[in-house]
């Protein structure tokens, strides 16, 4: 069975769209390290002492973002009708939810970008965008302190005081960072903040085991994240 043949036209064409595609490969090649590099300059610059610490999640933003912006360019590069209509586009959208962490906000505009390029059919520099970023994302992330959830832990029983040493050593065990907050006649309340896979029914089971005939009562109140 024979291959189908294509019109002449666009056989002809073939030769000059892959030339074009690999045109556009090879400056996203130079251009998307380089935004990266610059992006990473600006956002690793040295702190002044009475500026506050800044978030890991916001330097790893300002790089990606900085590659974004490069993707776009090479997309509009002179063409003043791609450049409205990435206007126009950029001005539809409206995202009301609240974003956690920056990253998501940024990963947003670069899965825009993506798309833009494929809508005007330059599919070589979406792939090698789509694949630049998820290797920045990558390194950027390999970078970035474990999260961890916010609780309240409240331990009431009878003469708490004498159980803090054990409680404390299980909160070290399970890699818990604490604080004691108070320390009284019927109850122990530590600030305690855990990593995401941490299970506080776990822990909380822990505690009870320390004086099992001891009516004891363990609490946990996560606290939301400002």
């Amino acid at each position: 069975m024979s291959m189908p043949q294509l019109p002449p036209e666009i056989s002809a064409a073939i030769p000059d769209l892959i030339e074009t595609h690999a045109q556009m490969v090879a400056r996203a090649l130079l251009a998307l390290p380089i935004a990266a590099a610059l992006g990473g300059v600006l956002a690793f610059r040295p702190r002044r002492r009475s500026t506050p610490p800044r978030s890991a999640s916001v330097i790893e933003t300002q790089i990606v973002l900085a590659i974004v912006g490069a993707v776009v360019m090479l997309v509009v590069g002179s063409n003043l009708a791609r450049a409205f209509g990435i206007v126009g586009v950029a001005s539809l959208i409206r995202y009301r939810a609240r974003v956690d962490d920056p990253k998501d906000a940024v990963v947003m505009l670069a899965t825009l970008s993506v798309g833009l390029a494929s809508g005007v059919e330059l599919y070589g520099l979406a792939l090698f965008a789509t694949a630049f970023i998820l290797a920045v994302l990558w390194v950027v992330e390999s970078f970035e302190p474990e999260q961890r959830k916010r609780f309240d832990l409240k331990i009431v029983g009878h003469d708490p005081v004498s159980l803090r040493p054990d409680v404390e050593a299980i909160l070290r065990r399970a890699n818990v960072q604490y604080e004691l907050r108070s320390a009284g006649a019927k109850d122990l309340t530590y600030e305690a903040e855990l990593p995401f896979a941490s299970r506080t029914d776990r822990i909380a089971t822990a505690i009870l085991q320390l004086h099992p005939g001891n009516e004891t009562e363990v609490t946990w109140e996560e606290k939301k994240r400002k």
